[in-house]
């Protein structure tokens, strides 16, 4: 039987050579590292005849004393039943209490065995089993842990490799592949664009290489550093923390197992991490949360964002202000602002663009569907599967798409945004309505927007992210739904007129005049359409003809939105100025949702470009541009809206009158009517609903419980935007004199 390798080293050595000599630079010695990172100011001093004698009074021992310095305000009653090893050095020590919420603990070290540590002014240690190679700081709390060690190769959960290991001991994270086929390596400050650009460009191997050279050049890959606890942090009740980084006012109680991570926490975001807790090989950002059983492994979290109730997060990357709750999910990448509570089967090897809520009871992706590991899921922004729903890899949804309870049983490709996706039991068929959202789910769709805004707690906004449902990405997307919805009506019509051998030219002809022209026989017209999924059952098309005049008008008011916001921004008082303000060349350019954030895909191509030309050499250089390309978001946006405007009403901006522009500004405030009202529709479907009602005994019992609809806050609120927006339209027209 293979034993444990056992060594044996004189007790003498407990304590000292952290780094090995072969590690150690030229004239450095094995606490250079240690020196640079403790930057407390505090002044040390060996410990006078005095202090020994109370030290070894109060049952301490030591085995070199001369190892053992304190500063000024030392206090050696402070300090008591503890075995020190190695050089340590302790700050100021007072007799104070510090409390933190309902604990209330006496400042000092106590019952503890402490190897080669420094600790700041006013500090808490009691009952730490085994602590080893770590600097605390100022009036930090530490009880009842049973080891608290940093190795010297620890790596704090940074995909990197240290002096003499192999690299075989980098941890990559297996996002959106189980296959490893878009694995990328973690790193503190990673955002979600990161992730997503480094998993993307899988074909350009020259790129690839240069994302892990930016990521190499981050860190010093030298071997010896110390684990660190910031100021005012608060640990208790844990078992096992190794090469563990912690911010600054972090609270962790009752973990079970921490290693290898970064916890960042600070003026950013308190982190918090509750009992129960097992984390392994990750990066926690600012204001994270984990309650609550939570196992996670070979994970990014960031900023504001949650796991509890037992979630486990393995291989993947969550986005800012996300939640997670009870589930579990495997190789996945998250964009920001998405919500997963109560159980799910599983959710992996997926890329959600986020906005996305996951309901309980979903499984989303197979498990092995066929003869190799499981292949890949992309949610576009706004992603909604219900309960119960169940879909297959690979399978790849427009933005907004919401799947009714079903066994979607085949691969899925839901080009078309803002529909409702279900399964017609009975024909057997799988129905698709677009603009779904607009006809019955308005109140949903505009509040959750302003709600992803006003959850939205990241103080570093490098990242300048997208909530509104109206946004190049979907506008975009609308625009390549329309020829489908024209070809599948023109199809549908000439085979009824029994014509054969229908080209995609002159389907896609008759449907378009069939739907400009509203004609409601297209009502009465079973429409079908091909390449939405992987089965020989057809795929109908519900409600096209008002779907396709909702998404020409919403299109229509994104671009009359943008605007009137340009004539606002340029101060524009004249149809003169607007038309020689307009750009002469406007092109609805094609966009990508990076990491949350929309981006041409021209700039995607540039940074990229940039990247392997070596102009762009870090990766606070690429978050430099994501910050450029911000700034200039609302600028690009309103040209993309400009042209997307040109070209679905077929209009000269350059030449536009006072008749046209009366007429735009008419759509315009006619929409957002539109939108008011079925916000209103939609919600008032909860309280006139029968099904709903009958829970209730009386009308008065409703309102106690749902609130009163008229006194609803949200509608209100739109109400009030409504209100804005008709005296705005009104002040444009005085302003042209139309």
């Amino acid at each position: 039987m293979q034993q444990n390798n056992i060594t044996k080293s004189t007790i003498t050595s407990l304590g000292y050579g952290f780094i090995k000599e072969e590690y150690i630079p030229k004239g450095k010695n094995e606490y250079y590292l240690r020196n640079l990172q403790n930057r407390s100011g505090i002044e040390y001093r060996n410990l006078t005849a005095y202090e020994i004698e109370a030290l070894v009074r109060n049952r301490n021992t030591c085995g070199d004393w001369n190892k053992i310095l304190v500063s000024n305000a030392f206090n050696p009653e402070l300090v008591k039943n503890c075995k020190f090893y190695g050089l340590v050095r302790i700050g100021k020590l007072e007799p104070y209490c510090l409390m933190f919420s309902d604990l209330k603990v006496p400042v000092g070290l106590y019952n503890s065995t402490i190897i080669s540590c420094d600790f700041g002014d006013n500090v808490v240690v009691d009952n730490v089993n085994y602590m080893s190679h770590y600097i605390v700081g100022n009036e930090v709390i530490l009880i009842n842990i049973n080891e608290l060690v940093t190795t010297n190769h620890a790596k704090f959960g940074n995909g990197i490799v240290k002096e003499g290991e192999d690299e075989e001991v980098r941890i990559w994270l297996e996002i959106c592949n189980e296959n490893a086929g878009r694995k990328v390596i973690p790193f503190n400050g990673m955002l979600p664009g990161d992730a997503f650009l480094w998993s993307k460009f899988r074909d350009d191997d020259a790129l690839l290489e240069k994302f892990k050279q930016l990521t190499e050049k981050k860190f010093n890959h030298n071997r010896g550093y110390y684990g660190k606890v910031g100021d005012r942090t608060v640990i208790k009740n844990c078992s096992i923390i190794k090469d563990v980084w912690v911010g600054k006012d972090a609270y962790i109680k009752g973990a079970s197992k921490m290693k290898n991570l970064t916890i960042n926490s600070g003026e950013e975001g308190k982190t918090q991490i509750g009992e129960g807790c097992e984390l392994v090989n990750g990066i926690i950002d600012f204001g994270c949360k984990i309650f609550y059983g939570v196992k996670a492994v070979r994970f990014i979290m960031a900023s504001h964002s949650q796991l509890k109730y037992g979630a486990r997060l393995i291989n993947s990357y969550l986005g800012n202000n996300a939640t997670i709750s009870c589930c579990e999910v495997l190789n996945s990448l998250i964009f920001p602002a998405h919500e997963q509570h109560h159980n799910n089967s599983f959710l992996c090897a997926a890329l959600l663009m986020g906005q996305s809520n996951v309901a309980a009871g979903a499984t989303l992706g197979s498990n092995h569907n066929s003869r190799s590991a499981d292949g890949e899921a992309v949610m576009g922004r706004g992603f909604w599967p219900g309960l119960c729903v169940s879909i297959k890899h690979n399978s790849k949804f427009a933005s907004f798409t919401i799947l009714a309870k079903g066994d979607y049983q085949n691969e899925l490709n839901i080009t078309i945004p803002f529909s409702l996706v279900s399964i017609n039991e009975i024909n057997n068929n799988l129905t698709l309505m677009p603009a779904y959202w607009f006809m019955y789910n308005m109140y949903a769709l505009v509040r959750n927007s302003w709600k992803y805004i006003d959850r939205d707690k990241r103080t570093n906004k490098t990242q300048l992210i997208e909530y509104n449902y109206l946004a190049p990405d979907t506008v975009n997307e609308m625009f390549a739904s329309l020829p489908l919805m024209e070809e599948a009506v023109g199809k549908a019509f000439l085979q009824l007129q029994n014509q054969t051998n229908i080209s995609k030219e002159l389907a896609i002809k008759k449907g378009k005049n069939l739907l400009q022209q509203n004609d409601k026989a297209i009502d009465e017209i079973e429409i079908f359409i091909e390449g939405i999924e992987n089965s020989k059952r057809k795929v109908q098309l519900l409600k096209v003809r008002e779907s396709y005049n909702f998404f020409i008008r919403m299109i229509q008011f994104y671009g009359i939105q943008q605007l009137t916001e340009f004539i606002k921004v340029k101060s524009i008082k004249s149809i003169q100025q607007l038309q020689k303000a307009v750009p002469a060349k406007l092109l609805r350019e094609e966009w990508l949702n990076v990491g949350g954030q929309l981006i041409t895909t021209q700039s995607v191509n540039k940074l990229n470009q940039q990247i392997k030309l070596g102009k762009i050499n870090t990766w606070d250089a690429v978050h430099e541009y994501y910050l450029k390309e911000g700034k200039n978001y609302a600028e690009q946006k309103t040209k993309h809206a400009l042209a997307s405007l040109i070209e679905i009403s077929k209009i000269n901006l350059k030449k536009i009158d006072k008749s046209a522009l009366n007429n735009l500004l008419d759509a315009a405030l006619d929409t957002q009517q539109l939108i008011t009202t079925n916000i209103f529709n939609s919600r008032k479907k909860d309280y006139t609903n029968a099904f709903r009602k009958m829970m209730y005994s009386s009308e008065e019992e409703m309102n106690t419980v749902l609130g009163s609809l008229q006194e609803n806050n949200f509608i209100q609120q739109q109400k009030e935007v409504l209100k804005k927006y008709t005296k705005e339209i009104a002040s444009f027209k005085k302003q042209f004199y139309i």
